[in-house]
Parts: structure tokens; sequence; C-alpha cells
């Protein structure tokens, strides 16, 4: 397994083969994604352990997703046991996988644990145990500061965990390992990586002024709810369905099949 650096207009080809891709077989991985949301909102209903559970599990669910792009993009049929590959993979890729999940949950938490500094854990119990955003709480400097802090710290936290499910699960690659193999393939493809992730911030931009313009045509606020959620969630399926590509193009080795 070799790094491979590409240029920054590549970023601009994932986005445009995960969209590709994804109309290929729009059913499938539309349904795919549901699931892996539904197994998502499921696992954390519980307070905070559930949270922690949902967590943990990111990394499998995402790598399913993106087993899932990749039979589609090979013309085939991704079938619902797709989201499961890293249960179905050898005994060490699993313990390493379920490795790679209590790292992420892990950091996650590590960054929600900052951001309480900054409000006395407000955001954080918000995010991992729910309740309702007032507008007191939203317009508070010290939740702003938190929210703020945790996404920026997100980043790089993203980075490390980007291309590690795939690593674990298509080259074997140890938890630690695919860790700091994820965050070397981000930085030596920022170029790429930042163009891709901007293509998609145009995408969204696009869409949400797209729908705007139809409800001040049709004269109707009610578009706005009707169409933003489903569409939002479709654009999100087919962001994942794109990041398949950016891992295949960020490694040069025939990858362990599974």
């Amino acid at each position: 397994m070799k790094l491979n650096i590409v240029p920054a207009k590549t970023g601009v080809l994932w986005v445009r083969q995960g969209i590709q891709t994804f109309w290929r077989q729009p059913i499938a991985l539309s349904g795919l994604f549901f699931m892996f949301m539904a197994v998502m909102s499921i696992s954390s209903l519980l307070p905070v352990a559930g949270s922690v559970i949902a967590l943990m599990l990111l990394p499998a669910a995402t790598l399913g997703l993106m087993a899932a792009a990749r039979e589609a993009s090979l013309g085939k049929f991704p079938l619902p046991t797709v989201l499961v590959s890293a249960l179905r993979a050898g005994q060490q890729r699993k313990r390493e996988m379920l490795i790679l999940g209590m790292l992420y949950a892990g950091g996650f938490l590590g960054i929600m644990g900052l951001s309480s500094l900054f409000d006395g854990g407000t955001f954080a119990r918000l995010y991992l145990v729910g309740g309702t955003f007032t507008r007191e709480t939203v317009l508070d400097s010290g939740f702003q500061n938190a929210m703020w802090v945790s996404t920026l710290l997100y980043l790089p936290l993203s980075a490390l965990f980007w291309h590690a499910p795939a690593l674990v699960h298509w080259h074997s690659q140890p938890a630690v390992k695919s860790v700091f193999f994820s965050l070397v393939a981000c930085l030596g493809n920022w170029r790429a990586m930042g163009v891709y992730l901007l293509t998609w911030c145009g995408v969204l931009g696009a869409l949400s002024l797209g729908i705007l313009l139809v409800a001040s045509l049709a004269d109707s606020a009610e578009i706005v709810s009707v169409l933003l959620l489903p569409l939002m969630l479709l654009v999100a399926a087919m962001f994942f369905t794109s990041s398949y590509f950016t891992f295949r193009d960020s490694f040069v080795s025939d990858p362990i099949l599974a």
C-alpha cells in the first residue's frame, strides 16, 4: 500500500463519481443510507450510553456504505448485507474495527469534554443526550464558543478516521496504523480534499437556492419544509457514496476483497 497524490481537480471528479454512481443504483443506495441512519438513530435512543454505542458503530457503518458504493461502481446491486461487511470479515479485521470504533468514540467524547470548558457542558449534553435548543441557549456566547471549538476540533478527528475503516477492512491494517495512514493521506491530498468539500458545499448551496426559488415562484413557504429534508438526505447519501472514491484514489494497491 502506497500513498497516491492526486491533483486538486480530482476533488471535483470524486463528487461527480459519487453522484453518478448513486444514480446507477438510486433505490439500493438510498435504502442502505436510510438503514444506516436508522441504525444510528436506534443506537442513540439510550441516554449517553446509546450515543457512545452509536459513535463506536460509526466506522463500521460508514465502511458498509463505502462497500455499497464499490459494488454499485462495479455495476453490481448492493444487497442490505453489505452494510455489515465489517462484521463478515475475519476475526482480526473485526477486532481492529472494534478498536477503531472505540478510538473514534473516545476522540469524539474528548472533543465534547473540551467544549464543556466553554459552556459548562450545555452543548455536549444537547448533542449526546438530546433536548430542546432554545433561542437563549443558541445566542449564549459560551454555547456558541463550545459549538465552534467542537467544529474546529472535529476536522482533524475526521481526517484521522476518513480512510481508516477502509484501510482496516480492505488493506488489513491495524486500527492505530489505519488512523495514521488516513491522516497522512488527507494531508497529502489536502488540495483535492479541500476542492472535494468545497464542491459539496456548492452542491448544497445550489440545492438550497433552488428550493427557495421554487418556493418563491409558487408563493408557498411550506415547499421549503416539504422539500428540504428529503433532498438534503438524498445529497447526504450521494456524499457517502463519493467517499469511496476518495479512498480508492488515495492509495496505490490491490485491496483485499471481502
